[in-house]
């Protein structure tokens, strides 16, 4: 019974969505890939928003389900029908409105997922965009498991590029080799970015900034477009992720002609979405790389790097990984977490002073990356393993010291976010601060 009223729900709603694309009449950006979209998204809308009304998907709205709950600009009825059916109204008073006026959005910018084979093909069925950026698929990435192969993925995704209209623009990441191959499917505008040389927009130089106190604020990197170059300052969030998410927008800025200088500065303190390499500040004086939304093994590593690099407020910090399984992974799964224990094993090997960092492993999957990690020729008296996050967040409530440099990664289902809260300092504000906060949620064990 449930299956059907969602399929019925999920049909009147794209439905009422199209009728409203077709009255308003917005512009859209559509954004896939298998890693960075919700980045992306943020620092589109945060170089629009200086410049127009525009809407993006909220919380992660990239399902057949979110992109019509973002277009009609309704919230999320979960398992309550009343709340179903007060959405269908709200969409249907919105295309009936008389009054030409109402203050619809004039750019929608809309992450578009894929969890299973054809999910995209549903979606380039009705959605009609004026851009599409693709951000990145990598070597192992999420809900592989579903797709009979790498490449399966790759044509799925793939599939955004059929919305695009005649004059649409295409944003491609020049460093996925798998990624830029989508070029040739395409007779659109391409523009190009990425660390690779002959990309249209390139960045490099990127470095971790500190302020006076030694403590890490953030990224400042150089980005070349068209004989221009910029620096670009991002505050409070870290790792390439965020610096690639930077790149795409301005590669779409470039495409549509705006000024450049322009999006430069809003980007530099841009609102980030919670759990994504976000710096928090911890309890004894401890600071936390929040990156608990989800997990990858390709996120996985860049976070790990990420955590080597940033230099320790003192030679006393110590660097602390608290890594938690990585779901949906199939037959990847068991060489996915030995190799991220194998490369947490190299950025946490014991410093100069006789310093020793910390590992802790969460979840039954995540046992590999401890086996990883003690092949790869890591003591074991520095791994600490947990079952959930409930025990390793009661464990790190005492580990944790001063200056300490706590890294927290997992992917959805094993809820690291509450880890990141039993060591924040700001407790009072955690519903603004971490992930999956909202009432449905919580009530989830």
């Amino acid at each position: 019974m449930k299956k059907t009223f969602k399929k019925i729900i999920v049909y009147i709603l794209k439905k009422e969505s199209q009728l409203v694309l077709l009255k308003y009449k917005p512009k859209i950006i559509a954004i896939t890939g298998s890693f960075g979209k919700t980045s992306t998204k943020d620092a589109v809308y945060a170089i629009l928003s200086k410049i127009s009304h525009v809407r993006k998907s909220e919380k992660s709205f990239n399902s057949e389900i979110g992109l019509p709950l973002t277009i009609l600009g309704v919230p999320n009825g979960w398992n309550n029908p009343f709340f179903w059916f007060l959405n269908i109204f709200k969409g249907l008073w919105l295309f009936l409105n008389p009054f030409r006026y109402h203050k619809y959005p004039k750019w929608l910018v809309l992450e578009v997922g894929v969890g299973k084979p054809d999910d995209m093909r549903r979606t380039a069925s009705w959605l009609k965009t004026d851009a599409v950026i693709i951000t990145a698929i990598g070597d192992t990435p999420p809900h592989v498991e579903f797709f009979n192969s790498h490449r399966h993925l790759w044509e799925e995704k793939s599939q955004l590029i059929k919305t695009l209209k005649k004059d649409g623009v295409l944003i491609l990441n020049a460093d996925d080799e798998m990624i830029l191959e989508m070029k040739e499917k395409s007779k659109h505008h391409t523009t190009t970015y990425g660390f690779t040389e002959g990309a249209d927009i390139v960045g490099s130089g990127d470095t971790i900034f500190y302020n006076e106190n030694g403590e890490p604020e953030g990224v400042i990197f150089r980005v070349d477009e068209g004989g221009n170059s910029f620096p670009v300052i991002i505050e409070k969030v870290f790792g390439r992720n965020h610096i690639y998410a930077t790149l795409s927008a301005l590669a779409l800025s470039s495409s549509l002609k705006f000024n450049m200088l322009s999006a430069v500065n809003a980007l530099k303190n841009y609102e980030v979405a919670p759990g994504r390499m976000r710096l928090l500040k911890g309890i004894k004086d401890c600071l936390i790389i929040d990156d608990t939304y989800n997990s990858s093994p390709f996120a996985c590593e860049s976070a790990l790097k990420t955590l080597g690099e940033i230099k320790s407020k003192n030679e006393e910090g110590r660097k602390i990984a608290i890594l938690g399984d990585m779901l949906e992974l199939g037959k990847h799964t068991l060489p996915a977490h030995k190799n991220i224990g194998r490369i947490a094993k190299e950025i946490l090997s014991e410093g100069l002073n006789g310093k020793v960092n910390v590992l802790l492993v969460v979840g039954l999957r995540a046992k590999a990356i401890k086996e990883g990690a003690l092949e790869a020729g890591m003591n074991i008296e520095n791994i600490f393993e947990f079952l959930d996050s409930r025990e390793a967040g009661n464990f790190i409530k005492t580990f944790v010291r001063e200056n300490d440099l706590v890294l927290i990664k997992g992917s959805q289902g094993m809820r690291m976010e509450r880890v990141v809260e039993a060591i924040l300092l700001d407790k009072e504000n955690k519903n603004k601060l971490l992930v999956r906060q909202d009432a449905e949620w919580l009530r989830k064990n």
